[in-house]
């Protein structure tokens, strides 16, 4: 099962909110999740974030695959995509948190 990482649509028109769940990448932006992991206000000053930062390295460690937004989201929190090297000097990428 291919995981992504996406916002779900909360609120009311005009007044957007949004939860950061995990989901399989087959089903529709509000359809049944696999975990909630954070949510989103933009309309808050400053635009409100909050994110399980553990949670959701080990998906994105996992293979799951987030989304332009959530991927800009979590660069503004300091989790980023790294390049290392593994013993047989292959360069593979991991996601960590930025100190």
């Amino acid at each position: 099962m291919a995981v992504s990482i996406r916002l779900k649509m909360l609120g009311t028109k005009h007044r957007p909110c949004y939860r950061i769940v995990a989901l399989d990448s087959r089903k529709t932006r509000d359809g049944k999740t696999l975990e909630n992991l954070g949510q989103y206000a933009p309309l808050t000053e400053p635009a409100g974030l909050e994110i399980r930062e553990d949670a959701v390295l080990e998906l994105l460690n996992d293979g799951a695959v987030p989304s332009e937004t959530v991927k800009n989201l979590l660069k503004q929190k300091g989790i980023i995509k790294v390049p290392q090297k593994n013993e047989k000097g292959e360069v593979r990428f991991v996601w960590t948190k930025r100190a």
